[in-house]
């Protein structure tokens, strides 16, 4: 695995925020920016980044505000879908980017459309993985069911099970092995070596279904905004319960240049270094400039 550069940038409102940078990327071709899901953080992208990276593309993978390395926000209403983006351009203003192509896993690809609202220039092409303009109401409850709700965790096996309790009907193939790596990406060692969670409690609390179900009309607008016109890959776990089919199939239909992957066996969402994932991110960078 290829070490990042550690790279902080600064909000508007003066937090710090964090994230991790891959390879110097040859000239001519667009850097890569990842964003994770909700309670996620650049560490999701830990395989997949460098070896993006090595296809001679920079890849900067993020900690959005609240998770990870970056600064949790002392006003909650600004763990929102517009701050994020805002986050975003900044980072691209103080590096030097004018444009970058996008890989956004679920709240990662919901930041992706809403910049194409103000910033469609910045956005060279997109991957959304497992996310659309409606997020079904399966998959909503199930996630408001842990979301800032992390019950005690005093040893790396608490964390494994909660990681098993909250994420096990995405990936039921995975191993104990595939559990102890993914916990170490969600967590840290804190004091007395006691596993902390590298969330901020509170970036669920602007997300509930009214807003999601407000936004709906303006999110499939930004969708055909950003999806027509530019490259664009929408991944599906075949087993998602956070995209479902009939959305993937509207997405397909209002997109019809899209390309398109399920991958098998999997739920929300997938990590983007299945094989089949990283054949369709082959072609997509391959074609992408």
């Amino acid at each position: 695995m290829t070490d990042p550069r550690e790279l902080t940038w600064r909000s508007s409102n003066g937090l710090n925020l964090f994230a991790r940078d891959y390879g110097a990327g040859e000239s001519g071709r667009l850097p890569v920016l990842c964003v994770p899901g909700l309670t996620r953080n650049s560490r999701d992208f830990e395989e997949v980044a460098p070896w993006i990276a090595a296809m001679g593309r920079r890849v900067i993978a993020v900690d959005l505000r609240g998770r990870g390395r970056s600064d949790r926000d002392p006003n909650p209403a600004n763990y929102a879908p517009p701050t994020y983006a805002a986050d975003i351009v900044a980072l691209m203003d103080q590096q030097g980017l004018p444009r970058a192509l996008f890989v956004g896993t679920s709240l990662g690809g919901i930041v992706t459309m809403t910049l194409a609202s103000k910033h469609l220039d910045r956005i060279g092409g997109a991957v959304l993985n497992d996310v659309g303009p409606v997020v079904a109401k399966a998959g909503l409850a199930r996630i408001a069911g842990y979301a800032g709700k992390t019950p005690p965790v005093k040893s790396w096996a608490d964390a494994i099970a909660y990681a098993r309790q909250t994420g096990g009907v995405a990936f039921p193939r995975w191993t104990d092995a595939d559990w102890g790596v993914f916990v170490r990406r969600i967590f840290r060692d804190g004091p007395d070596s006691v596993p902390v969670l590298e969330c901020d409690p509170k970036v669920f609390r602007p997300v509930n279904p009214i807003l999601v179900w407000l936004m709906t009309p303006l999110v499939w607008s930004l969708f055909r905004k950003l999806a027509n016109g530019r490259p664009t890959l929408l991944v599906r776990g075949a087993i998602s319960d956070v995209l479902d089919t009939p959305t993937a199939s509207r997405m397909r239909k209002e997109a019809p240049a899209m390309a398109f992957l399920e991958v098998d066996d999997v739920g929300h969402a997938p990590t983007l270094s299945e094989p089949q994932a990283k054949d369709a991110l082959a072609r997509f960078f391959s074609e992408a400039p």
